[in-house]
């Protein structure tokens, strides 16, 4: 089958036709109120539909508006508080028809320590039907055909999931792993029994002792944790780059944290430039995939098992500390507008309804549905009205790499109360020599150009920015103490409350054991 499928999207590029018309939806509002009414329409009959009286929706003349008025917004803790604790005691027709026997962990950036996140039938059929237009986009690249031949590389969770004797439970990328289609076998790298193996360390070992025999032209998966497999091979075979073992390798598909922070360390590790690609695969489904070469943005899934919501991400809408405030001003998929931050809504086949999942984005063209991931809700610091969401931080921290030459793979920043007045703490990762003081005023420099409300801020408000150097391993120490240690896993950007005080507490133990 992935033969039929490389060979039909080869024949579209030779024949010269353009293939982002095929993946362009015509009308995507119509698009997304089919979504809409399919997903109402089979969950009608379940205990949530029948709580919120999914028949009378469907029947009203303005369905979405119907949908969002009569069904409350949830986030992870309310849904599974309210609904998905059901399904995982083995309770059928919950939030979606039949038993659900995957879930999905997630890396818990924020909120609960360990979330359990439904994964049906129907959202795996989603995320391979994604999966496969993906594919296919990679017919517009100007990749040999003879590439489409050679093996990608998948770091993910492991594929040996748990199981209480009701269900399933394990990484996204490890329920969707252990359920690859047999086509795909012969292309997927690092094969079954590597996949099984739930000791990272031990994976990664493995990964590392196979790496010759393999002719790899893509990998797929988190920056930091492919930088740090990439350095381990370089260094066991005594290798200058990675082309030097794999010298076909030229796509990197990325997603989960923005790459942009990695980019420079990460390519000194290479011969030659690869093509990246993002994707926007969380575990409650594939939300948006880059099928254009050369924009650095990806498009939203519009018509295959996700509605979605946009809320103006502002203070009208939530408040200092990210969380919504009630009846916020929701907007459809033709409603937004370009260059504004919205928090996303989506419902899904999965049983998921109007959840929020988090993050936010940014629309970069309405006429190609494009977004970019600028943040989490709750994942910004604001102490005194600053605002400086993810994608100022990450900005800065690209830049500050750059002009100090040197790699910086992870960062947390937590803000500080003193006297009446307000800092930012900054903790880097890095290896290289870098002197505190110079990138804290660097990073300072640097944010006052990124963020107005930052700048007038810093002016009396902000009266202190500090910067702490750490070595990387101390960042994957406290994920490991955390339970989080893999690829699917993303140190928290920014740190707040109880999760602060952890982190300091825990770089109190290391300093201690010095």
């Amino acid at each position: 089958m992935v033969g039929s499928i490389l060979k039909a999207a080869l024949e579209f590029r030779a024949n010269k036709v353009p293939l982002v018309n095929f993946f362009k939806i015509k009308d995507p509002a119509k698009a997304q109120d089919r979504v809409l009414k399919r997903l109402l329409s089979k969950a009608s009959n379940t205990a949530f539909g029948k709580e919120f009286n999914f028949k009378k929706i469907l029947d009203s003349p303005n369905m979405r508006e119907a949908f969002s008025k009569r069904v409350p917004i949830y986030d992870y803790d309310k849904m599974f508080r309210d609904w998905w604790y059901r399904s995982l005691n083995g309770e059928t027709y919950v939030s979606w028809p039949g038993k659900n026997t995957h879930f999905a962990l997630s890396s818990g950036t924020s909120g609960a320590s360990s979330k359990y996140i439904p994964v049906t039938g129907d959202m795996m059929k989603a995320i391979r039907k994604t999966s496969i237009r993906q594919l296919f986009s990679l017919a517009q690249y100007d990749f040999p055909n003879e590439l489409f031949q050679k093996s990608a590389l998948m770091l993910g969770g492991s594929t040996h999931l748990q199981y209480n004797g009701t269900y399933y439970a394990g990484d996204l990328s490890g329920i969707t792993t252990g359920n690859l289609p047999f086509w795909f076998e012969h292309f997927y790298k690092p094969g079954r029994r590597i996949s099984r193996e739930q000791d990272w360390p031990t994976k990664i070992e493995e990964i590392v002792r196979k790496a010759p025999k393999w002719d790899i032209a893509a990998v797929v998966g988190v920056p930091a944790w492919f930088q740090i497999l990439f350095q381990k091979i370089i260094e066991r075979y005594n290798l200058k780059t990675i082309h030097d073992i794999w010298p076909n390798l030229k796509i990197y598909v990325h997603g989960g944290v923005a790459f942009e922070p990695y980019k420079g360390s990460f390519e000194k590790l290479l011969a030659h430039p690869l093509t990246y690609i993002e994707t926007y695969l969380a575990s409650e489904g594939f939300l948006a995939f880059q099928n254009r070469p050369g924009i650095n943005a990806m498009q939203l899934v519009l018509d295959n098992g996700l509605f979605f919501e946009f809320i103006p991400f502002d203070g009208h809408n939530f408040d200092e500390d990210g969380q919504v405030k009630e009846n916020p001003q929701t907007l459809y998929i033709d409603q937004v507008e370009e260059g504004k931050e919205y928090a996303v809504l989506i419902s899904t086949c999965s049983g998921t309804w109007r959840y929020m999942i988090g993050d936010t984005v940014r629309f970069t063209s309405k006429a190609h549905n494009e977004i970019v991931i600028t943040g989490r809700t709750k994942s910004f610091l604001s102490l005194c009205g600053e605002h400086l969401s993810v994608d100022n931080m990450n900005h800065a921290i690209k830049r500050l790499g750059e002009e100090m030459n040197v790699g910086i793979l992870e960062y947390t920043v937590l803000g500080v109360k003193s006297n009446g007045m307000f800092g930012h703490r900054w903790f880097l990762g890095c290896d290289q020599a870098l002197d505190s003081k110079q990138a804290a005023l660097k990073l300072d420099e640097y944010l006052k150009v990124l963020n107005d409300d930052y700048r007038v801020e810093r002016l009396e408000a902000i009266r202190s920015v500090e910067v702490e150097v750490l070595p990387l391993q101390v960042f994957y120490d406290y994920m490991r103490m955390q339970g989080k240690e893999g690829a699917q896993n993303k140190f928290p950007r920014v740190l707040k409350g109880e999760k602060a005080q952890a982190w300091l507490d825990f770089l109190k133990t290391k300093d201690n054991q010095k």
